[in-house]
């Protein structure tokens, strides 16, 4: 069935939730994964395939292509249709993922995890933008909520999934798990109602290659910076100033680019309005705290509280629970009240409050009870994405609904890389001011996993983690500082209902 552009029947509404919900999940959720569920088959991959050093290759080759992809797609989406792009994307990640499961080689799993990433930052951008496409502003809410529970589940679970996978059946079946789930998505997507692009959008449709070409520019050597300044390697402090330069010459050429292109891959214009911008950085600052959330706690498990691999994983679960459950029912209250930023806006001075109790009660409380904090904390955090991707997509328009899907998924990644590097650079400097041993050590955990501990034995030791357990006081009150300016965001953010 075909709906005209800017057309919605409300008699439909009820069954499009199971005709259109299933179709977007399961792409977003594959995507998502992909992003983490490598993380617990490092070191098999490297044990395996040798070259060490390029290891981490195969993480970032992922983060920067699908950063990249996520707003080309929601481009391309808005004048060609996002249903034939979806196609496009899964079988993309469908044959880049067959290529990282036969893998001979680091590099070749990297190029392949770049062609996966390609594909993998599709299926995020086009199943937002499918939503704003298909469901009017009142009810995307409800579907938005949903989304966001998927999103962070499969963050979470990836790790999880990894190492049980990589454990029971070798790495490379990480990859091939994917295999049936893209089958069925493929099946699931010829539900996707098709609907008509005005050819309006097509005629004189140039693509932007020059404005691709300074984003790429400006994506590939910030996200490398953070990276390398992420490890603490003094020697690459010249190369990362140098990829940060060429990242601001690149930003300021694209920016030129997009306000005299006829069709721009970035429209300047919807970005002027405060409501977009002031959503975006929302999200920024969400991917800011979320992720490097994610990152090191475990970290912080292993070394505070003696967890094992499998009982962090555990530990993790609550915090997608309970962010799950903050989206849902914010979803439900957008499309029961209309009210958008209320939500965040009492989430986020909720979520501030929480992570300052954390942080000065990490070394007094059991475990139980930093746990509770921190699950209040991350039901505050849900009630973030799904009410931004609602103000972006129904600010844009239907005209641009992909590029502000696409823009939001890009703010969230590029938030997600610089707090995970700010918060481990937190960290490296409080080690630095008082054990300067304490601090190489936790530089070899974060390039080497906690297995790094066990150079150290005894009372050394111990003394050790009592000082990167205190450290992470200073990293938790740093979530503060995303979560407070988040909050300022959505308070002043003009719209306020849909």
């Amino acid at each position: 069935m075909t709906l005209p552009s800017g057309s919605f029947d409300p008699a439909r509404t009820p069954s499009l939730f199971w005709s259109v919900y299933p179709s977007v999940m399961l792409p977003m959720y594959m995507a998502v994964q992909d992003q983490t569920i490598v993380a617990s088959a490092l070191p098999a991959i490297a044990g395996s395939l040798g070259e060490v050093e390029r290891i981490s290759w195969v993480v970032v080759a992922y983060l920067v292509a699908a950063t990249i992809a996520a707003p080309v797609y929601g481009y391309l989406g808005d004048v060609f249709g996002r249903r034939k792009l979806m196609f496009l994307a899964l079988g993309l990640f469908m044959a880049s993922t067959i290529m990282c499961s036969f893998a001979p080689g680091i590099l070749w799993l990297a190029g392949a995890r770049a062609l996966q990433g390609l594909g993998g930052g599709g299926l995020m951008a086009l199943s937002q933008a499918l939503i704003g496409e298909i469901v009017p502003p009142r009810q995307r809410g409800h579907y938005q909520g949903y989304l966001a529970t998927v999103a962070t589940v499969a963050a979470v679970l990836g790790p999880v999934v990894g190492g049980f996978m990589t454990e029971h059946f070798g790495w490379r079946s990480v990859f091939l798990f994917n295999i049936p789930l893209i089958l069925l998505a493929l099946l699931l997507v010829f539900r996707i109602p098709v609907r008509a692009t005005p050819a309006a959008r097509r005629e004189g449709f140039a693509f932007d290659t020059q404005g691709l070409f300074y984003f790429v520019g400006f994506v590939v050597p910030v996200l490398i910076a953070l990276e390398q300044a992420r490890r603490f390697d003094l020697s690459a402090a010249a190369l990362v100033v140098a990829l940060l330069a060429l990242g601001v010459a690149s930003l300021l050429l694209l920016l030129r680019r997009e306000k005299r292109a006829t069709s721009p891959l970035l429209p300047i214009d919807m970005f002027r309005q405060t409501a977009i911008w002031k959503a975006n950085a929302l999200a920024i600052c969400h991917g800011a705290t979320l992720t490097p959330l994610v990152a090191f706690l475990p970290i912080y498990f292993r070394v505070a509280h003696g967890a094992s691999a499998s009982e962090t994983g555990m530990l993790l679960l609550p915090i997608s629970l309970f962010i799950g459950l903050g989206s849902i029912i914010t979803g439900r209250l957008i499309t029961r009240t209309g009210l958008t930023m209320i939500w965040p806006t009492i989430g986020l001075a909720g979520a501030a409050l929480s992570f300052v109790a954390f942080a000065l009660s990490l070394v007094h409380l059991e475990l139980r009870w930093l746990m509770a904090i921190l699950g209040l904390a991350s039901f505050f955090l849900g009630t973030v994405m799904a009410v931004v991707q609602v103000t972006v997509q129904t600010e844009a328009g239907r005209k641009f609904v992909g590029a502000a899907a696409g823009s939001v998924q890009f703010s969230r990644t590029v938030g997600a890389a610089f707090g995970t590097a700010l918060m481990a650079s937190v960290l490296f400097a409080t080690l630095s001011a008082t054990d300067p041993e304490a601090a190489s050590l936790f530089a070899r955990i974060i390039n080497f996993g906690p297995s790094a501990l066990d150079t150290f034995s005894g009372a050394r030791r111990a003394i050790v983690e009592a000082e990167i357990a205190s450290a992470f006081r200073a990293a938790f009150l740093l979530m503060v500082l995303f979560t407070g300016t988040g909050f300022l965001l959505a308070a002043t953010n003009p719209s306020r209902r849909v």
